[in-house]
């Protein structure tokens, strides 16, 4: 999600120039105080039992990193690509409806949709889920769970964003509307939280009972409920789930700190493929194998640079798909030879 100082420091000082009449830190308080009260929801009305300190470990790593990264994007200058949108935003096709609230309407609708879109496909791709991962190995789910991200994905996002606002011309009001309560929904739907007359609102907004499902163990459960903020995405897109998960983060071990969880983004840790039971059956180490076919690939290259993480996830894609015609037919030979 798009960090705190970003927010605070970009947009706060568009709003002068955009004629609102807002208090100037008003964006910086409101998610302040929105984290403020998600967190003492949570004290309060708990759905995933966590002892205390379990809950103030995964604080104290979340909001670290939160911090590092917000210096990072900084320091990248980052926050500069929303200045941009002083220049070109609201000169791309939106720009020909001449109705001010439908345009306002369908540019946040456009964003929304974005970010859906973006979060699927970062499940989808090898790549992108190394480091989307980060985000997914919280093992006690809170609203301090929102500010788990990796740097990287955070400036991926930052640049996709800012591109598409560009070539869509979508207005910086809407913009800056969209940015202001997005984080809100993000901290809400990591909330530890249950409340009557959940399951219908969940038919219109992203709610921690259908966030609760993407956050699950189980793969076949967290690739579903993409939504930020509208749920309307996952009915359209046939990605919604409705399921209580019995258990919430990855099955990798996740380092306990903030630079751990740094370097945790750029390595592969795909748990081995399951390999059926039998007397007399070979356990192999798929981790070897991949890296002696990576090794392999690199070696055709003559070990030219940049091509590292490219070579890795080609073998393991390779020596997934040979362990899966190995398994099915194993299946077809087992009642012969067990």
């Amino acid at each position: 999600m798009l960090n705190i100082i970003e927010i605070y420091s970009t947009l706060q000082s568009s709003l002068s120039a955009w004629h609102m009449q807002f208090p100037d830190n008003w964006p910086f308080v409101c998610v302040i105080l929105g984290f403020t009260l998600l967190s003492l929801a949570e004290i309060q009305r708990p759905t995933l039992r966590q002892r205390p300190e379990q809950t103030l470990a995964a604080y104290r790593v979340n909001l670290g990193l939160f911090v590092v990264n917000s210096v990072l994007m900084s320091a990248l200058s980052i926050t500069g690509l929303w200045f941009a949108l002083e220049h070109f935003s609201g000169e791309g096709p939106l720009d020909g409806i001449r109705s001010h609230g439908w345009k306002a309407l369908l540019g946040f609708l456009l964003l929304d949709l974005l970010l859906y879109a973006w979060h699927r496909v970062c499940h989808r791709f090898d790549g992108l889920w190394l480091f989307h991962k980060v985000h997914h190995s919280d093992p006690y789910l809170n609203v301090s769970t929102a500010f788990r991200i990796h740097i990287v994905e955070m400036v991926m996002t930052t640049v996709l964003k800012a591109l598409y606002i560009v070539l869509l011309g979508i207005d910086k009001t809407v913009v800056f509307a969209y940015e202001t309560v997005y984080p809100l929904f993000v901290m809400f739907h990591h909330t530890n939280i249950a409340f009557p007359g959940e399951k219908w609102l969940g038919q219109m907004i992203v709610t921690p009972y259908l966030h609760r499902v993407h956050h699950s163990r189980e793969r076949s459960e967290h690739d579903s409920n993409y939504g930020a903020i509208l749920s309307i995405w996952d009915w359209l897109f046939l990605s919604r789930k409705e399921v209580e998960p019995a258990a919430v983060g990855i099955e990798q071990a996740v380092p306990p700190t903030v630079w751990g969880l740094v370097k945790f983004g750029f390595v592969n840790t795909a748990p081995p493929a399951p390999v059926p039971a039998c007397a007399g059956a070979v356990t192999v180490n798929i981790h070897t194998m991949i890296a002696e076919a990576a090794y392999y690939k690199a070696e055709k290259r003559a070990f030219s640079p940049g091509y590292e993480l490219y070579d890795w996830l080609e073998a393991k894609r390779e020596i997934l798909s040979q362990i899966q015609r190995d398994h099915n037919q194993f299946q077809g030979d087992r009642y012969m030879n067990c």
